[in-house]
C-alpha cells in the first residue's frame, strides 16, 4: 500500500478559494482516501464549514460540462471516480469580482468553494463521479441568491479541454444562456442579523453601521422578532446570515423577582436562546450574545472570563442559562458587560436630570465596577466579527478606574455643573431599606479587560466617554 500524496492545502487567485490534495492509497484491491476529514483539514487551514447536505453528480460521458453557479452557501468538491476540469470565478461583490482559476480534478485532488464562487467543470472521461458536500440544504426561497456567468464568457476565458462547440460536449439550455460577466449582478456578501434592535446596545449597533457606511446589517426591533413568542424565529432563512447578534433581552432586575416578572425573564434570557441556538446549529452562523456581571455572586474583586458562574437572583440565574445555552455553539461570541449606558433612560441621564433640577440624590456606594457605553460594545462586537479572534467569552466594559455607582454620580454632577457634594453615599442595605421584592446585586462587579484587549481592542476611559456622551 503507497500513499499518493501527502495532504496539504493551496491556496489560488480567488480568495477563499482552496486546493486541498488527499492522500490516496492504493493496492491491489484499489484505492482508499479520506475525502472529507475535519480535524486534519482544518488544522492546514480549511474553513469549519459544517456541511449539513452531500451530493453526488454521475456523468455517464467524456464532455458532459456543467456551470458557472455561485450558490449562497460553501462547497467542497471532488472526484469519486474519473478526471474533471474543474474552473471557477469569483462572482462575490468586491474588489476580486471576475478573478478566474482552473485546475483537473481526480480522486486526489479537491477543492473547497467559498459562497458566492461560481464552479464549473467538465468531465474528462466516462463514468465520472463528481461529489460535493454543502453547508446549508437547498431551498426554493434561496433560489434567488444564485449568481450565474457564461461558461463561455471571453473575459473569463476559460481554456475548455473539450471545445464549447464541440459535438461531444453536453451542457444545459439554461448553461449556455446565462449573462456575461459584464451583466451579471454580483452576489452580496451574507448578512449580520441583529435581533433586539431597539434596545441600547441594538440602537448603538444600528448606528456603529450606519456611521461607518455598512450595508451587511439587518436589524429586527421587537416588534419583527419578538423572543417571548416561541415561533418567532420560523421562516427565517438564516443561510442568508453570516451572524445572528442576539441584542434582545428582559432587563428588569426586581421585577424578575415577581411570578410574572421571572417567567418573562426566563422566556426572553434563557428559553428564547435556547430557541435560537437549535434553530441556526448547523447553518454556519456565528451567535452573539450578551451576559452580564449578574451572573456573578460579586465575591471576586476583578472577574474572569472563565469564573465560575454564581448569580445571585433570577435575572442572574436567567442569564447565566443564556451564556450555557450559547457556549454550546462551536461559533459563538458572549460579550460580558454590566453598567450599560445608551440612548434610552438610564442611570447617567437620570443623574443628568436631578443634576439639571436641583435635586440631592442618595446614591449606593458599595456597588462597585465600570460603566459599559452601548457605543463601546458596539464596537467591539463589530471588531470580534469582524476580525480573527477565538470564539469565545469577553469581558467588555469602558476602562479606567473602578468605582462606585455614587463615584459615578459625582462625575455626572460635576461635568453637568452640578457640585459632587449634592450626592449623598449610602449603602445598598440603607438604599433599599423597608422595599420589598428587591433582587440580589453584586457588590463587585469589575470585570477583567485582559482578553479584549489582547484581541486587539482598547475600550476608552470611561470619564472620557462619560463626558463625550453628555455632551461636554
Amino acid at each position: 500500500m503507497s500513499a499518493r500524496t501527502d495532504l496539504r492545502v493551496e491556496t489560488t487567485p480567488v480568495p477563499g478559494l482552496l486546493v486541498l490534495h488527499l492522500p490516496v492509497h492504493e493496492d491491489n484491491r484499489g484505492w482508499f482516501k479520506e475525502n472529507w476529514q475535519r480535524a486534519k483539514m482544518t488544522a492546514l487551514g480549511l474553513p469549519d464549514f459544517d456541511p449539513v447536505q452531500h451530493n453526488v453528480s454521475f456523468n455517464t460521458c467524456r464532455g458532459a460540462t456543467r456551470g458557472f453557479h455561485a450558490e449562497p452557501w460553501d462547497k467542497f468538491v471532488s472526484v469519486a471516480s474519473g478526471r474533471v476540469f474543474g474552473a471557477w470565478v469569483d462572482l462575490r461583490e468586491g474588489p476580486s469580482f471576475g478573478r478566474s482559476c482552473w485546475i483537473e480534478l481526480d480522486p486526489s485532488v479537491a477543492v473547497f468553494v467559498p459562497r458566492g464562487v461560481g464552479n464549473a467543470f467538465q468531465t474528462l472521461e466516462d463514468a465520472t463521479a463528481y461529489s460535493y458536500l454543502v453547508n446549508d440544504h437547498w431551498s426554493a426561497n434561496a433560489s434567488d441568491e444564485y449568481t450565474f456567468v457564461n461558461l463561455a464568457d471571453p473575459t473569463v476565458a476559460v481554456p475548455w479541454p473539450i471545445d464549447l462547440s464541440a459535438s461531444d460536449v453536453e451542457m444545459s439550455d439554461k448553461d449556455k444562456h446565462h449573462p456575461m460577466l459584464d451583466e451579471v449582478a454580483p452576489m452580496a456578501p451574507r448578512k449580520i442579523l441583529v435581533l433586539g434592535a431597539d434596545g441600547q446596545v441594538g440602537l448603538a449597533l444600528r448606528q456603529a453601521a450606519d456611521a461607518s457606511g455598512r450595508r451587511d446589517c439587518e436589524f429586527f426591533s421587537r416588534s419583527d422578532c419578538d423572543l417571548e413568542d416561541p415561533q418567532c424565529f420560523d421562516g427565517i432563512r438564516w443561510g442568508a446570515y453570516r451572524a445572528v447578534v442576539n441584542a434582545a433581552a428582559f432587563t428588569a432586575v426586581d421585577e424578575s423577582e415577581t411570578a410574572a416578572g421571572r417567567r418573562r425573564a426566563w422566556s426572553v434570557n434563557a428559553a428564547a436562546v435556547a430557541r435560537l441556538v437549535r434553530a441556526t446549529r448547523g447553518t454556519g452562523v456565528t451567535l452573539v450574545g450578551f451576559s452580564s456581571d449578574y451572573v456573578f455572586d460579586g465575591e471576586q474583586a476583578l472577574h474572569r472570563e472563565d469564573e465560575p458562574l454564581a448569580p445571585l437572583g433570577v435575572y442572574g440565574q436567567t442569564k447565566a442559562a443564556g451564556d450555557l445555552a450559547l457556549e454550546s455553539v462551536h461559533r459563538h461570541f458572549i460579550i460580558r458587560t454590566s453598567w450599560v449606558v445608551g440612548d434610552g433612560a438610564n442611570f447617567v441621564r437620570t443623574m443628568q436630570g436631578l443634576c439639571e433640577r436641583g435635586v440631592s440624590p442618595s446614591v449606593v456606594s458599595d456597588q462597585v465596577g465600570r460603566p459599559a457605553f452601548a457605543v463601546d460594545i458596539a464596537r467591539a462586537v463589530f471588531h470580534l466579527l469582524d476580525g480573527a479572534a477565538s470564539y469565545g467569552t469577553y469581558n467588555v466594559t469602558n476602562s479606567g478606574d473602578s468605582v462606585s455607582w455614587a463615584d459615578v454620580a459625582r462625575e455626572v454632577f460635576a461635568v453637568s455643573g452640578g457640585s459632587v457634594d449634592d450626592v449623598t453615599a449610602v449603602t445598598t442595605a440603607e438604599y433599599f431599606a423597608g422595599r420589598d421584592g428587591i433582587a440580589p446585586r453584586p457588590l463587585r462587579s469589575t470585570l477583567d479587560l485582559s482578553k479584549i484587549v489582547e484581541a486587539g481592542f482598547s475600550p476608552p476611559p470611561w470619564r472620557d466617554r462619560l463626558r463625550e456622551y453628555l455632551g461636554v
